[in-house]
Formats: structure tokens, sequence, C-alpha cells
């Protein structure tokens, strides 16, 4: 199997739809995929898709919150705890690491898997920051920052009438 047929899409291979098999749709939905992808192959002049880099929200992360804890998790696939790097300052919590290319630069090769540098900052309020703590696993960054009590505090539940 040659690595082109494993391209799910290229302008240079699209067919002309045959004439009784004309669907409008059809032909609306290819031309605004080939739209976006143009538009986004401008970010960065890479071949990875700038939707998976840093700045557009990868690595994916997830935010949970009980009475007591704010724990962030983030999904790192194929990274080890040694790839990443966890710190809190001025309020912000910040993920940053690399995720290196496994190859070895032999051949031709398609990829849609990202590597290069990722950081992530989430904004922090009324939590210990000199508590926190983080755990890797499986691919799963977890981080638990516990609440100040000043924030548990200072929430107030608010009824809600019915009419």
């Amino acid at each position: 199997m040659a690595i082109r047929d494993l391209i799910p899409w290229s302008r240079n291979q699209e067919l002309a739809p045959a004439r009784e098999n004309f669907d409008p749709f059809l032909t609306l939905h290819r031309e605004m995929n080939r739209l976006f992808d143009d538009v986004f192959r401008g970010f960065g002049g890479t071949s990875v898709s700038p939707l998976m880099e840093g700045r557009f929200g990868w690595p994916k992360v997830e935010l949970s919150e009980t009475d007591k804890t704010l724990t962030v998790s983030a999904e790192l696939p194929g990274l080890t705890e040694k790839d990443v790097q966890v710190e809190i300052a001025n309020g912000v919590l910040t993920v940053r690491g690399e995720k290196k290319a496994e190859r070895n630069g032999e051949g031709r090769y398609f990829t849609e898997r990202y590597y290069g540098a990722f950081e992530r900052q989430i904004p922090l309020e009324g939590v210990e920051e000199d508590k926190a703590e983080a755990s890797f696993r499986n691919g799963v960054l977890t981080v638990s920052l516990p609440k100040s009590e000043k924030a548990r505090e200072g929430v107030k539940r608010i009824a809600i009438n019915t009419r």
C-alpha cells in the first residue's frame, strides 16, 4: 500500500462527480472542506493540523470542582512525567512540555500525529497554590488544588423562585 493511499483527501486527487450522480449538497460539502483546509494550511506552514498546536487548545483539559478541591486533568498521550512541566505562578497554572518525533527521518511518510512543544495556561482563583499535588498515570496528568477557606466562605447559594 502506498502512503498516498492513506491520505484521506487531496486536491490533486479530487474526482469530478458523474452527471447522473450529481449531488449539490455533496459538492457544497467538499468545497467547504477544501476552503477550511486551505485556510488552516496557512497557520505555521507545517503539515500538522493547527488545531492541535498549543495555541489552539492542545492538550485538551478537563476541570472539575467540589466544595474543597479544584482538579485539572490534561490528556497527554505518548508522554511521560519527564516530558511535562507543571508550574503555578501569579494565580496561573501552566502545563508545558514537548512531544518528540519517534522517526529517524528515513524514507517518506504521512502522519496525523502532533509533535512539538505545547503550553496551556489556566487561571486559578481561590486555591491554596502551595498545597497543589500532581500525578501522571496512563497519559493523563491530574493536578489537585485545594480551595482556600476564604474561597469557600465567599460562596452564597441563591434560591430559585418558581412563578
